[in-house]
């Protein structure tokens, strides 16, 4: 079967469900061919084939018949656009001679190969026509408004028709399916037709003696099915069988997140759950949703070797006495997918390019591959765990393709996403090779969340690139961020669109800190004493702090060669200031980073070569990751943290020092990169750009020379923000959040 269908009003028309069922059958189907015959133009139709719940056509015949591609790589399909070509006298000819009927007002939309009007019907004077006609042209009005001009004998029916002999298809086997009077020429070409329920008057009134042509009651896919059974079009019984419908779970909440809320340890052939070496304060917040009962799924993956034994488990208790209702849904991985998906291609196609060092992303399809399978097997555990109406929360960058994956299994769940990561601007972003796949995905979810408005304004743009979008709702970004202060600020954020009949919330929920770890890690007995020897090893110098994970889009190796251009220029700092950096190497797999590392480990060489005095060195280098509570112990002991990431979703680090500061009764400076999320969040922050040698420089002589009440001050306002926007707070406000979103709906 061959179904050829117009667009506005009847393939995209009809009630969800029913378009759910056709999508369904034509996407599952090797039986059925699929055509787009509409009046838009190609860049106008091209928004659809980025929205993964619509099925990818075959081929698309647009502009009302002038133009006709192939649905995969919307090259032109031949010879039957080239004799299209040859009649078309040119655009600027008939819009020329068009100037003569000064009631014609040009349709703003994509056009090739015709040009497109609004008029009334009594504008169409004989005197239009024989103009057109001079031009090689032929005249359609339509829905009592809109005039066409196109090239003689080209319309809807005649391009279908030569497609219909190129593909050498049973023209028995076709059947076309359309809304408006200019559909007519797809049943007038001979073809089994269905003008769906709601057809405008002139249409149905033009079909109503044609043998051919049925009319359906329901509207748009609904009456598509119905002329499927009406003319016996498949097989019997392919659409009496019900569709497989997804397993249903008990979940009323489903967290999908990168990896599991405790680590396995594989004894004697067992797997055993022991708490994270390094858990993060995200972790304990989102499984704080669960206290008290309420039932829910922690979807994660876990390797899974099939020579292992016992067999795999899917499902496992996370502390069952404080989360009685919640089980762990692992996704079973092999080694060798989490290498792919995971550790090479997120890190070296992903990574890059959402920071904006795209030109060193690598790009491999296969590895794309890998990628789309992975987050299938994510979504179909989703849709397995979550009950009907459930929220599913979905967490980075890794999971782009779960969410158009897990709409189209389970279209009653309301899917939540939270970017943890930070989202470019279209300029970067749209280097990816998938693009539309990703935008179209996202798309799909009910409510996105990132760390700031710029991030959230940043993928409103990308997405308008991909469909065709419409602002719903604005809210000013004040008094909570910057406006002007910094290079991530805006003054206003998108807060609502529409895309493809479909409302979606946007939000900034930048993460909070998990206050008490700071406590703890303070009250730890080992704390006091590391403290002492820090204090007693830089005793008469001033302490400047910078922790970060070792990557090139954290601004380390610019850090250290501006921390050597203070010493040169200011000789009194020598033996008076040191630098500590503490760069966590990143795993062993990951080489992309060992250039970098080597040029850390030069730069540091250079510096304390060249001003190192007895009893001083002027950098302090560790490479390698220190248990928390000795990081904090640096936290409360440094006269300046120096945060300089030439980009960054948030950064933590810098709030960890705020905080930790705070609660020791220091007077601590923080110095942070305005390319970082959390400049936008941080009043009183010293603001520098690490892009610029001299800036990074100078801020950081201007905090080592502060006054001590303007510290104190700075420190204040920063820990206000810091203390109330938790991530308690943060999880809290996310979820309400989206269901607001759901409610505005």
């Amino acid at each position: 079967m061959l179904l050829a269908t117009d667009l506005d009003g009847t393939f995209l028309g009809g009630a969800p469900e029913q378009r759910q069922t056709l999508y369904q059958l034509v996407a599952g189907s090797q039986d059925i061919q699929l055509v787009f015959v509409t009046g838009r133009g190609l860049e106008a139709v091209m928004p659809l084939l980025s929205d993964p719940l619509v099925p990818t056509p075959d081929y698309i015949i647009c502009d009302v018949g002038a133009t006709v591609v192939e649905g995969g790589s919307l090259q032109p399909v031949q010879p039957i656009q080239s004799a299209i070509d040859r009649r078309w006298p040119g655009e600027r000819a008939v819009a020329g001679a068009m100037q003569a009927f000064p009631e014609l007002e040009r349709q703003e939309v994509p056009q090739q190969r015709r040009c497109s009007y609004f008029c009334q019907r009594d504008v169409v004077t004989p005197a239009l026509v024989e103009a057109a006609r001079g031009l090689g042209c032929e005249v359609l009005h339509s829905a009592s408004r809109y005039l066409d001009l196109l090239p003689a004998g080209v319309n809807k029916g005649s391009t279908l028709k030569a497609l219909v002999e190129l593909l050498g298809v049973d023209p028995d086997e076709v059947l076309v399916a359309g809304d408006t009077l200019n559909d007519l020429a797809m049943f007038e070409a001979g073809f089994r037709g269905v003008c769906v329920g709601d057809s405008e008057p002139a249409l149905l009134a033009a079909t109503g003696e044609l043998e051919n042509a049925y009319h359906a009651s329901d509207p748009g896919c609904g009456g598509i099915l119905e002329a499927v059974l009406h003319f016996s079009l498949l097989k019997p019984g392919y659409l009496d069988a019900e569709s497989v419908a997804a397993e249903r779970g008990r979940a009323e909440l489903v967290m999908v997140y990168h990896r599991l809320p405790y680590e396995e340890h594989r004894i004697n052939g067992r797997i055993v759950q022991r708490r994270p070496k390094s858990p993060n304060g995200i972790i304990p917040t989102l499984l704080s949703f669960f206290a008290g009962g309420q039932r829910g799924s922690w979807v994660a993956w876990s390797i899974h070797d099939e020579a292992a034994d016992p067999p795999f488990e899917v499902h496992t208790t996370i502390d069952a006495q404080s989360y009685p209702g919640l089980r762990a849904a692992r996704v079973a991985l092999s080694r060798d997918e989490v290498d792919v998906f995971y550790k090479r291609f997120s890190k070296e196609a992903f990574w890059p390019t959402l920071h904006t060092f795209w030109e060193r992303a690598v790009f491999r399809e296969a590895d794309w591959q890998v990628f789309l399978a992975v987050n299938r097997k994510f979504a179909e555990r989703a849709a397995a765990e979550a009950a009907e109406g459930a929220t599913v929360w979905l967490h980075d960058y890794n999971l782009w393709m779960v969410p158009a994956a897990l709409r189209e299994l389970r279209p009653d769940l309301r899917i939540a996403f939270f970017h943890h990561t930070y989202f470019p601007s279209a300029d970067a972003f749209n280097v990816l090779p998938w693009r539309r796949e990703i935008v179209g995905s996202l798309l799909q979810c009910d409510y996105i969340g990132f760390h700031i408005p710029r991030q959230a304004e940043n993928f409103v743009d990308v997405a308008a690139g991909v469909a065709s979008l419409r602002v719903l709702e604005r809210r000013s970004c004040t008094p909570r961020y910057l406006s002007y202060g910094c290079a991530v600020g805006l003054e206003t954020m998108t807060t609502r669109i529409e895309v493809h009949g479909r409302q979606i919330g946007l939000g900034a929920h930048p993460v909070g800190l998990d206050l008490g770890r700071i406590g703890s890690a303070l009250q730890h007995p080992q704390t006091p004493g590391r403290r002492e020897a820090i204090r007693r090893e830089f005793a008469g110098k001033r302490l400047v702090l910078s922790v970060e994970r070792l990557d090139y889009t954290k601004g380390t190796l610019e850090k250290i060669r501006a921390f050597g251009d203070l010493l040169e220029r200011n000789p009194q700092l020598r033996g008076k200031v040191s630098l500590v950096v503490v760069c966590v190497p990143a795993a062993k797999e990951m080489t992309v980073y060992d250039e970098l590392q080597l040029q850390i480990e030069q730069a540091v060489g250079r510096v304390n070569g060249q001003y190192a005095e007895v009893g001083w060195s002027p950098i302090r280098f560790f490479f390698r990751p220190l248990p928390f509570e000795e990081v904090v112990a640096w936290y409360a002991q440094a006269d300046v943290m120096w945060i300089t990431p030439l980009r960054d979703g948030l950064n933590l680090v810098c709030k960890e020092y705020v905080a930790t500061q705070q609660q020791s009764g220091g007077r601590g400076v923080l110095v942070l990169s305005e390319f970082a999320g959390a400049a936008a969040e941080l009043h009183g922050a010293l603001l520098t750009n690490p892009h610029d040698p001299a800036d990074l420089r100078e801020r950081l002589r201007q905090a080592l020379e502060m006054d001590p009440v303007e510290r104190e001050s700075r420190l204040r306002g920063l820990n206000e923000i810091v203390s109330h926007n938790d991530v308690e707070r943060w999880g809290r406000e996310f979820l309400e959040a989206v269901a607001a979103a759901s409610a505005a709906r």
